[in-house]
């Protein structure tokens, strides 16, 4: 079995858009504005952006929180410098973990956290 998507729910997808696509440089592969849906290739697995509709009580529990995502990269403090610098906000610098490798959490405009992760 192979993980094929993850899903990430948004308030504005707008700005979602925006964010994953030019702050993070994702492509999207999908993507229809009108029901506020966005697909971005981000190799094995896709992100799925998908905003909730308004007055949405069971969506609202699942924006603004740890996602649990991570993207892998090389060289975490030039990832962060450049995300940093394109307006990511990160809650703090990159820290080496107990297991050896690197995480530094960052938000999104929905305040949903993800994180960058070297090995």
């Amino acid at each position: 079995m192979k993980l094929g998507a993850a899903r990430i729910f948004v308030r504005s997808f707008t700005e979602a858009k925006t964010f994953y696509a030019d702050r993070l440089g994702l492509r999207i592969e999908a993507c229809d504005d009108s029901h506020g849906f966005c697909m971005f290739d981000t190799g094995a697995a896709k992100l799925i952006v998908e905003s909730i509709g308004d007055h949405d009580d069971e969506g609202e529990r699942l924006v603004g929180r740890f996602t649990g995502l991570s993207f892998p990269v090389d060289d975490i403090q030039a990832t962060h410098r450049e995300l940093s610098a394109l307006g990511v906000e990160f809650s703090g610098v990159p820290e080496q973990q107990p297991w050896g490798g690197w995480l530094a959490t960052f938000r999104d405009p929905s305040g949903n956290g993800l994180q960058l992760a070297q090995q």
